[in-house]
């Protein structure tokens, strides 16, 4: 085995252990039967939008209102994105839905 063979392999089995730590630390902290901490709960509730009102500006941060097309594309799919989420409450199709819409708008409509 080559010496950059034997480098991917230990990074894949440090990134798997990580992983798998990662997932059953969870597990280990917090009992079944033991109450959640009202840190987590309430870290629980905050974050998932905090973390999307995070995504949402980093996503149209390079907007050039003054040069072509605008921001149009962006707007229109985080319009699409919104309405989605408003009339169906699913995450998953919301988010699928606006890049879709996004990538026909960049790639077809204002290429």
């Amino acid at each position: 085995m080559s010496q950059n063979n034997l480098y991917t392999l230990s990074v894949v089995g440090v990134v798997a252990i990580v992983t798998w730590a990662l997932r059953a630390l969870p597990f280990l902290v917090f009992r079944a039967g033991r109450p959640v901490p009202r840190t987590i709960t309430y870290l629980g509730r905050v974050l998932p939008p905090a973390i999307m009102g995070m995504l949402i500006i980093y996503c149209l941060k390079a907007i050039t209102p003054t040069a072509y097309p605008f921001g149009l594309p962006e707007l229109i799919a985080v319009a699409i994105t919104a309405g989605l989420h408003l009339f169906k409450r699913n995450t998953m199709l919301s988010i699928f839905g606006g890049t879709a819409a996004y990538m026909v708008l960049v790639q077809l409509v204002f290429a």
